[in-house]
C-alpha cells in the first residue's frame, strides 16, 4: 500500500480510489459491475524514534495530517517545534524528530477533570485542558450563508461523490470556502486543515469550520484547539459536545439540509442579514 504525500490539489486520482467488483441490486435484478472504493491505509507515527500512535487514514496531505495531529494532541504548538519529518511510503510510517523536547508517551491516555470560567467540565485527555481555549471571535454569519457553505462543501467533495467513503471538512469565511480536505476519518479531515494552517502560520480565529460528520466531544475539542468559533455540520452533535460548546463560547449549527438547520449553542452569532 502506497502513501502519497500530496501538498497541493484535491483532485481524486487513480491511486486514491480503486475499482472493485460488486454485485448490484437495482430495479428488482442483480448485475455484476464495479464500484469506486476509497483507499484506507495505516500510518504509524514515531516521535524521536519511539512509536507513538497509528492512524487509519486516507493517504493524502500526510504532512498536514501529521502536523495537525501532533498539535491537536498537545505534542507541539507550532510547526517550528518539528526538527524533521520523514514519511516512508513503503512501510506506512512517519518519523518525527522534535526540537529539544521530550514527549511523555502516556500523556494522551490520562483521563482528568478540570474547570473553566468557574464551570465544571470533564476533559477526556490531559492535553485538552491545556489547549482547548474559549472562543473570543465576534464573527457572525447569516442563515443563507450557513446553507450556502454546506451546499458548496457537498458540491466540491469529488472523492465523496465517487466513493461515498470519506468525511469532508473545510475552512471558510461566511461567504466562501477557503480550503477543503477529505479523509476516511472525521478527526483526520480536521487535523489536515489544522496542519495546513500551522504550516502556513495562519490564524483560524475568524474562520468558519464546515463539516460533513457528527459533532462528538472530540470533534468539538479539535475545533476549539483550532480557535474556531462557528462550527457548521450536516449531521448532529452529541450532548457532551453541546455542553462543551456552551462553556467554550462556540456556536454549533447542525442538520444543515436544504433550507433548514438547528442551532445548539450561542445562537447570537447567527444573524438575519449581513451588514
Amino acid at each position: 500500500m502506497q502513501f502519497h504525500n500530496k501538498s497541493e490539489g484535491t483532485t481524486l486520482n487513480n491511486d486514491l480510489n480503486h475499482q472493485h467488483a460488486v454485485i448490484k441490486y437495482q430495479h428488482g435484478a442483480f448485475q455484476s459491475t464495479t464500484d469506486a472504493i476509497v483507499e484506507e491505509a495505516p500510518l504509524t507515527i514515531y516521535i524521536n524514534q519511539e512509536e507513538f500512535a497509528t492512524l487509519l487514514c486516507s493517504p493524502t496531505y500526510l504532512k498536514e495530517l501529521m502536523i495537525g495531529f501532533l498539535a491537536s494532541e498537545g505534542i507541539i504548538i507550532a510547526k517550528k517545534e518539528v526538527e524533521s519529518m520523514h514519511i516512508d511510503d513503503h512501510k506506512g510510517a512517519a518519523y518525527v524528530t522534535l526540537v529539544n523536547k521530550k514527549v511523555n508517551m502516556m500523556q494522551t491516555t490520562k483521563r482528568v477533570f478540570g474547570s473553566c470560567c468557574g464551570k465544571s467540565r470533564q476533559f477526556y485527555f490531559q492535553n485538552d485542558m491545556k489547549t482547548a481555549k474559549t472562543a473570543m471571535s465576534t464573527l457572525r454569519i447569516t442563515p443563507d450563508q450557513c446553507i450556502a457553505l454546506m451546499e458548496t462543501l457537498q458540491q466540491q467533495s469529488e472523492i465523496f461523490q465517487k466513493t461515498g467513503g470519506v468525511h469532508n471538512a473545510a475552512l471558510a469565511t461566511p461567504d466562501h470556502i477557503l480550503l477543503q480536505r477529505s479523509d476516511i476519518g472525521r478527526h483526520n479531515a480536521l487535523d489536515k486543515l489544522y496542519g495546513h494552517a500551522l504550516i502556513q502560520q495562519q490564524s483560524l480565529a475568524n474562520q468558519v469550520l464546515v463539516f460533513s460528520g457528527r459533532i462528538s466531544s472530540e470533534i468539538l475539542l479539535k475545533a476549539a484547539k483550532m480557535r474556531i468559533s462557528i462550527l457548521l455540520s450536516k449531521s448532529a452533535p452529541t450532548t457532551l459536545a453541546i455542553e462543551l460548546a456552551k462553556d467554550l463560547n462556540m456556536t454549533i449549527v447542525g442538520f444543515i439540509r436544504e433550507q433548514s438547520f438547528n442551532v445548539y449553542s450561542h445562537p447570537e452569532r447567527i444573524i438575519k442579514r449581513s451588514n
